[in-house]
């Protein structure tokens, strides 16, 4: 049993090789993430006796390039989360924290969880994937609602109330009529300086043009509310082109949100999982995969406490002697983006109102107790988690080898 710990940080990693008892085959020595420096360290490996399995930290984006190139080198490489390491016992009085000392404690975790180390695997590649688009969907969805309401905020000076007119949802380009509506009558006078026919058939060609439908009684709605709107900012082309600009960042960012949607459904269909997940209430096209992002395999958590505790919706514990504290806060230890996702999930029931829902049952079952929101959406994803756990995973046993 050869034990490789391998302490990863940008550009470089520091490894230590222990054998059983504590055997010491190689002190800690440092790995460049190069070509020449990967290669040199797959051949320092293969040419120790024995079994070798590999472990480093899923830090960030630093590790991938070297569990990819040993993976392909046929050795056995497990990626672990950090807390892990960090919870494992240094058997020592003394804190010590260096990249050596780091690299040491990863060889003997290796050793001592020697037989639960899982290997990484393709699948964990579309998993990385999948996640590495979630965090860039969320910053681009942050980023769209800063473009939208900055569009707003102009518009409350040029054409007060524009992006209220219509709420159909956003299209798979990722446009919306509102902020198409905005493009074309940026101002107030735009419209109301034309005559109701007139503006009833221009509005009807701007719709049949950006194949929107079209309701005379919408077009009279919107031109007899503009003759009582009042306007700040002149009609002219630098105004004009403020709007133009912005309603051109927005397009442009929900573009990208819509492609980075579409992207991240057809990467989670390759995984196993995918059919039980979007089965499931309160999930769709866009949740789902996010979802899948974020937990990732569920044959790395041991049992039902370990991925709500990952997710950090697992009930506290403050106890004490004789002392037990009754309501304790969530722990809120693990992933933050996925208590977000699962809080949008949690929302999406409670809108929807599923009867047959076990999740929004014992939702409403709490809302009806009093508890606060905050509880009984907690408590939601906390059950709703474990339902993930049980069906994902009966599902994935349930596959030929």
């Amino acid at each position: 049993m050869n034990a490789v710990g391998i302490d990863v940080s940008k550009g470089k990693s520091m490894v230590a090789i222990l054998r059983s008892y504590g055997e010491i085959i190689s002190k800690p020595f440092e790995v460049k993430h190069t070509v020449s420096g990967i290669r040199s360290l797959i051949e320092q490996i293969q040419s120790i006796d024995g079994e070798s399995r590999i472990v480093m930290e899923h830090t960030g984006r630093y590790y991938e390039p070297l569990v990819r190139e040993l993976s392909k080198a046929d050795l056995f490489v497990s990626a672990i989360n950090p807390k892990l390491i960090k919870d494992f016992g240094d058997n020592s009085l003394r804190k010590v924290k260096s990249d050596k000392a780091d690299a040491v404690k990863i060889a003997r975790y290796t050793l001592d969880s020697w037989t639960e180390l899982r290997q990484y695997s393709l699948m964990d590649e579309i998993r990385n994937q999948l996640k590495t688009m979630n965090r860039q969907f969320d910053f681009y969805m942050k980023h769209k609602t800063a473009m939208k309401n900055n569009l707003i905020s102009i518009l409350d000076q040029t054409y007060p109330g524009a992006n209220t007119y219509f709420d159909s949802p956003a299209r798979e380009d990722g446009s919306q009529k509102w902020v198409d509506f905005s493009a074309t009558y940026w101002h107030v006078d735009c419209v109301r300086k034309l005559s109701l026919n007139a503006f009833i058939d221009h509005y009807q060609k701007w719709c049949k043009r950006r194949k929107y439908n079209f309701s005379r009684s919408k077009a009279v709605e919107i031109y007899e509310a503009s003759k009582e709107l009042v306007s700040i900012l002149p009609k002219d082309d630098l105004t004009k082109l403020i709007i133009k600009q912005a309603v051109e960042q927005l397009n442009t960012a929900s573009q990208t949100v819509e492609q980075l949607r579409t992207m991240m459904n057809e990467a989670a269909s390759k995984l196993p999982e995918y059919p039980v997940v979007m089965a499931m209430k309160g999930v769709g096209k866009s949740l789902g995969p996010q979802l899948m992002a974020e937990i990732g395999d569920v044959s790395r958590f041991t049992h039902k406490g370990a991925i709500t505790a990952f997710a950090g919706v697992d009930p506290g514990v403050n106890e004490s002697g004789s002392y037990e504290q009754k309501s304790v806060p969530a722990s809120k230890r693990g992933s933050s983006t996925l208590r977000k996702t699962l809080f949008q999930v949690m929302d999406v029931l409670i809108k929807t109102k599923p009867q047959d829902d076990p999740v929004y049952l014992f939702m409403d079952k709490k809302r009806a107790q009093g508890k606060p929101y905050y509880v009984y959406m907690t408590a939601g994803a906390n059950k709703f988690l474990r339902i993930y756990y049980g069906r994902v995973k009966e599902y994935l046993s349930s596959l030929p080898e």
